[in-house]
């Protein structure tokens, strides 16, 4: 394969921190043996527990979650305040995020306030039967309990709390959400299990956490009630109302479905489920199953910042090569989807191609999806914004045109919380052969008596340092990740080039290390343009500019001339130059590109005869540069133009 035929990738929610069973490939490290503790990603962590989780707080008390419980647990009479019978589920999310926080020393008393009270009023409204859902037990809704499968979301919402259960008890050793989830998954077992009605959530979600549960409990029936759920769907199983079956993944069993398809999140979120359901089960025809699903979105419906779903009506996936940059989805749940399902199948196969991939989501596509001040979010992330775009994100009508402080439907900032509170869960793993080192930035790392003090300010540059603080004297083996971007890359240990073993993505070290031994592996990072596939036609005739793992953009406010006009030849890019800045007041410092381009301003005919523009000049050599920002910064400042794709000669 030669350089032009390479990806953006490279490659042609649950949290998971303590894996007790399983047939993975490697197991993921636990939380207690990785801390972040500086560089971009501590930034983030930084920003979340000072930021987000008190803008969320707020919010949701604001919005009425809370009061939702609490008229259930006091049996009141106050009236459902929000429009969707899912909102518990972003008390469930922020309290999963809590847990992490809350078991840092830094943790605030605000937080533990919330936490608290939230868990109280959680334990006071389970109904005797253990169900659990504000909205269904409220005595002003006349719909019933589990009367609406499609939509109710009773099934996602016990995910949900199955996930903040889990993770209050691994991180505080806090049970008392696990007592409420026990309850509520044993009634979903006896309702849906075998013998039981068969039939499925609309929204997947709650398969990933009944594996969790699984693991956390050893009680085979959660695993059991997980696969049942994998294999009825797709057989017409869930009611039709508003979207056809290709919206619910209930078209074709997924062992048989060809492409990924319908609502994004809900596909990546089943998909991921059915990955656990696979690792745990030893089914191998199920992970072959979601593996060959995974490269059909990777080749054919994975936008280059590693965004997923191209339809605003249905949220949904759309065909292959259906990627246009102005109407990308690309919802911010979606990206975290995909990390999911891409962090298990690296878990059940060892290959680093998956965390290519879930590296270029976790940079681009995931953390556009907040603000650099952390108290606002898009809802959906498209690649262009045009100079006269009004739609606001999230399709609401009003509001702030670029991120908003919260929305009507706010899946995505709880969500954010609990995967940026989660970040060092998704660091390492290890088997009997290795400690694998699956994301890079300044950390440090324990395991089996090896200590590792890495030190980097990746993504920003390609350096990075691991010093060995600590090692038990045998032989060990550690297995650097070689992005697939990267080209040339080099290691040392102590000054001496290595020659090591290098194999599906991984640069195997093996030796035995001593305490003070310094190995500095280098990533190569030189600005690059990437092109995309032919059939692709929303981006025929354009270059994307990439550095590292990160994608960029180019915003009005920093270039002189039209974004729609500038024009970039590929042969220029070797020429682009790197700077320092700090796009807003509350962005971090970061690098900028700037590229040679020219100048090229269309007529006005819409449709020109063909001839016409055959005859046109076209620009030749470069004019004037353009400058570009990491499209995970852009839209901290004014509400102007945006472009991932840029126009070529």
């Amino acid at each position: 394969m030669n350089d032009s035929e390479v990806n953006i990738s490279g490659v042609v929610a649950t949290t998971l921190p303590a894996v007790t069973t399983g047939s993975g490939r490697v197991r993921p490290l636990p939380s207690s043996d990785v801390i972040i503790a500086d560089g971009v990603l501590a930034g983030w962590q930084q920003r979340n527990r000072a930021a987000t989780v008190p803008h969320t707080i707020r919010q949701l008390r604001e919005s009425g979650n809370l009061d939702n419980l609490r008229t259930i647990a006091e049996s009141g009479d106050a009236a459902f305040r929000g429009r969707y019978p899912f909102l518990d589920t972003d008390v469930f999310k922020t309290l999963e995020g809590l847990a992490y926080e809350l078991a840092r020393p830094s943790a605030d008393e605000a937080s533990r306030e919330f936490f608290e009270e939230s868990v109280a009023l959680i334990e006071a409204a389970q109904a005797d039967d253990g169900y659990l859902n504000s909205y269904f037990q409220h005595p002003g809704i006349v719909k019933q309990p589990w009367e609406d499968l499609s939509w109710g979301h009773e099934l996602y919402n016990l995910g949900h709390l199955i996930q903040a259960a889990v993770a209050a008890s691994r991180q505080l050793g806090d049970n008392r959400l696990l007592d409420v989830a026990v309850r509520f998954a044993d009634l979903a077992v006896a309702k849906f299990g075998p013998g039981g009605e068969e039939e499925v959530p609309g929204h997947p979600e709650v398969e990933m956490a009944l594996v969790e549960l699984y693991r956390t409990t050893s009680e085979a029936r959660y695993l059991q009630l997980a696969k049942l759920f994998i294999d009825r769907r797709g057989h017409g199983t869930v009611a039709l109302s508003v979207f056809p079956a290709e919206y619910f993944q209930d078209n074709a069993p997924l062992r048989e479905l060809d492409s990924v398809t319908g609502h994004a999140v809900r596909m990546v979120y089943l998909a991921a489920g059915a990955t656990d359901v696979a690792i745990e089960a030893g089914d191998a025809e199920l992970l072959a199953s979601v593996i060959r699903l995974w490269d059909d979105m990777v080749e054919t419906k994975l936008y280059v910042t590693g965004g997923l779903g191209s339809r605003h009506s249905d949220e949904a996936i759309g065909d292959r090569y259906e990627l246009p940059s102005e109407r990308s989805y690309s919802e911010t749940c979606a990206a975290i989807g995909t990390m999911q399902w891409a962090w298990r199948l690296f878990i059940a196969t060892g290959d680093a191609h998956y965390l290519d991939v879930f590296e270029i989501v976790l940079f681009n596509a995931y953390a556009a999806g907040l603000s650099a001040d952390g108290c606002a979010f898009f809802y959906d992330n498209p690649l262009q914004r045009r100079p006269d775009h009004q739609q606001r994100t999230g399709a609401e009508p009003d509001g702030e045109l670029l991120r908003r402080a919260w929305f009507v439907c706010p899946c995505c900032p709880p969500n954010i919380i609990r995967w940026n509170a989660e970040l060092q869960d998704y660091f390492a793993a290890s088997d009997a052969d290795a400690l694998y080192l699956a994301q890079y930035g300044d950390a440090s790392v324990t395991h089996d008596g090896l200590e590792l003090g890495i030190r980097t300010s990746y993504p920003l540059d390609g350096e990075i340092t691991i010093h060995v603080e600590a090692s038990p004297g045998d032989e060990r083996t550690i297995a650097l990740r070689v992005p697939a971007w990267c080209h040339g890359a080099s290691v040392t240990v102590n000054g001496t080039p290595a020659a090591d073993a290098s194999e599906n993505g991984w640069l195997r070290l093996t030796r035995s290390f001593s305490a003070g031994d310094l190995i500095v592996l280098t990533l190569p990072m030189p600005v690059r343009a990437h092109g995309s596939h032919p059939h692709l036609d929303a981006t025929r005739g354009t270059l994307s500019i990439a550095r590292g793992p990160v994608v960029y953009s180019a915003e009005q406010q920093d270039n002189e001339y039209d974004l729609d006009d500038l024009v970039v030849d590929p042969a220029w890019v070797k020429a682009a130059e790197l700077s320092s800045a700090q796009l807003s007041g509350d962005a971090p410092e970061t690098v900028i590109i700037s590229v040679p381009a020219a100048v090229d301003t269309p007529g006005r005919a819409l449709y020109p005869e063909l001839a016409e523009s055959v005859s046109a000049p076209k620009p030749g050599e470069p004019t004037t540069t353009v400058t570009l920002v990491p499209y995970y910064l852009w839209g901290n400042r004014e509400a102007l133009a945006m472009r991932v794709w840029l126009r070529r000669p």
